[in-house]
């Protein structure tokens, strides 16, 4: 169902709702205001007709009776006198003055005030008036039909007209909500008319302020799409260009293995492309675990084992430190304090970790050990090799970057999938020396800012 209809739907269904409560306010408020315009009447008439009585009641004093029109004649106004009575007794309970209905009104010695009654089989609001000196009881009635009638006189007067202009304030209303959607609408036709490719930001300064926060959104996501493509073609464009130097290698060698007839040459040449093939399966490796960090989500992060995270790093990396005879060592906490709290994907926190033992094992001396601290608040990986100039600093995590002169065979990736991750869990990668001022030392920390659990993050 569209806005437009849902809107029109719920605003059919509120209007009788509301007119119904201002009907229903509208006759309480004339039914107050009619009922206290006729009891002062009541009054006023009860008074007139005491101050005519003598002081004194006569014996030779009888029953009055008050002409009255004929039946659906009108006096001098709308109402009908025979919707009117009265009635008058002296001391002795004698009816001494009284019309047609005032007959029939029941006599209250000690009435004062207005009595709901019923006369003849219909309801009368009737006033009974004391003399000051008790000579008198004067009645005064009227019926209740005269009253009702009138205030639903009033009130059908008011509703007729909105039932008349009801089909018109409808057209109105369709207009209305319809020229309130159309910023809906433009913005519907603009996002509908894009090409797939055009993810410029929405304007939003004549957007309502209603649809503001969604154009806001939606331009975030743009933004985030566009920055995600840019991302996806910096790789693409980056690792065609890493893999098409291994790959002529390869062919060369595989070119020079194919011809040779020496077996010496051949078996150098045999070595060569095993050592390629296993610097490109390195490379599709680390290609592989960047791209997953970087599409990486998380909708419920668990608890980070430690234990099992390190285990797998370690053996990860046994190739590596047992060629170049690294020691791979891990200092946990004292007893009874839990190393490093976070919460995130196990499986890419074994990646980072095997990234930085990788690289530690590659690059220390050989012999020596790559260890791994883990703190309260902290993840470190210290590596006794040569420390980082100021320019080596400044390259590290740039994709495909490696500092010249290195023997070991690598793809420049593996900071960047360390800082990619470390990014998704809310940690900080930093780089440092040892305590006495040589090696290197990686260092992962909460963020400023960053939740104490680590949330992973997208």
């Amino acid at each position: 169902m569209s806005l437009q209809r849902r809107l029109m739907l719920y605003l059919l269904a509120c209007a009788p709702v509301v007119w119904c409560i201002a009907l229903a306010i509208t006759a309480h408020r004339a039914s107050h205001e009619i009922h206290e315009l006729y009891d002062t009447e009541l009054i006023r008439l009860a008074r007139q007709v005491q101050s005519t009585l003598p002081e004194a009641p006569s014996a030779a004093l009888t029953p009055l009776r008050m002409l009255l029109p004929k039946k659906g004649e009108r006096g001098a106004g709308e109402a009908d006198l025979r919707d009117l009575a009265i009635a008058v007794w002296d001391r002795q309970g004698r009816l001494t003055l009284a019309d047609r209905e005032g007959v029939e009104i029941e006599r209250l010695p000690d009435a004062s005030g207005f009595v709901d009654a019923v006369i003849g089989r219909q309801p009368w609001r009737i006033y009974y008036l004391q003399s000051p000196t008790g000579q008198w009881l004067v009645a005064a009635g009227q019926k209740s039909h005269e009253r009702d009638e009138l205030i639903y006189a009033l009130t059908f007067s008011q509703l007729l007209p909105w039932v008349i202009v009801l089909p018109v304030l409808l057209a109105v209303m369709a207009w209305a909500v319809r020229r309130a959607l159309s910023p809906l609408y433009r913005l519907t036709r603009d996002l509908a008319s894009r090409k797939a490719d055009d993810l410029l930001p929405v304007p939003d300064v004549r957007a309502p302020s209603e649809l503001r926060p969604l154009v806001g959104a939606m331009n975030g996501l743009f933004s985030r799409i566009e920055a995600l493509l840019q991302r996806e073609r910096r790789f693409t464009a980056d690792a065609a260009h890493e893999l098409r130097t291994p790959l002529a290698v390869l062919l060369a060698q595989w070119d020079v293995v194919r011809r040779t007839r020496d077996p010496r040459e051949r078996e150098q040449a045999e070595a060569r492309f095993s050592a390629g093939l296993q610097r490109m399966d390195r490379l599709v490796t680390q290609m592989l675990a960047l791209s997953r960090a970087d599409t990486a989500r998380m909708p419920d992060p668990v608890p980070i084992d430690w234990t099992r995270v390190v285990e797998e790093a370690v053996n990860g990396c046994l190739a590596i430190a047992e060629r170049r005879g690294i020691a791979l060592a891990c200092d946990w906490p004292e007893d009874g304090v839990p190393p490093l709290p976070l919460e995130g994907d196990a499986g890419l926190m074994a990646v980072l970790l095997r990234n930085l033992l990788d690289n530690g094992a590659r690059y220390a001396p050989e012999g020596t050990a790559v260890t791994i601290r883990l703190g309260p608040d902290r993840l470190e990986v210290d590596n006794p090799g040569p420390g980082l100039t100021p320019a080596q600093r400044a390259a590290m995590g740039r994709r495909f970057s490696r500092a010249d002169g290195q023997a070991e065979s690598g793809s420049g990736l593996g900071v960047s999938i360390v800082q990619r991750i470390a990014e998704l869990h809310g940690l900080g990668l930093s780089y440092g020396t040892l305590a006495d001022g040589t090696g290197v030392r990686a260092v992962l920390a909460r963020r400023d800012g960053a939740a104490p659990g680590g949330r992973l993050s997208a």
